[in-house]
């Protein structure tokens, strides 16, 4: 009974961070993406610019929230 507590809260934590890294990456998206447009860029362009600057965001803020970036 105890790990089947454990196993369901487990995946409930999970479900939690994936929805608020989900969060921050959409919303770095979509700004991204509307003021890559409005400068005259097509849609395809933006994306994938949008898509890489906002996953290289998304990872250096993991690095440094786990404390793992390099010491200066």
């Amino acid at each position: 009974m105890a790990s089947k507590v454990a196993v369901a809260l487990l995946v409930m934590c999970v479900v939690v961070i994936a929805s608020v890294h989900a969060d921050k990456f959409g919303s770095c998206f979509n700004t991204c993406e509307q003021e890559c447009m409005a400068g005259g860029q097509g849609q395809t362009f933006c994306e994938m610019k949008c898509d890489t600057d906002c996953f290289d965001k998304e990872v250096a803020g993991s690095v440094n929230e786990a404390h793992l970036a390099p010491i200066k």
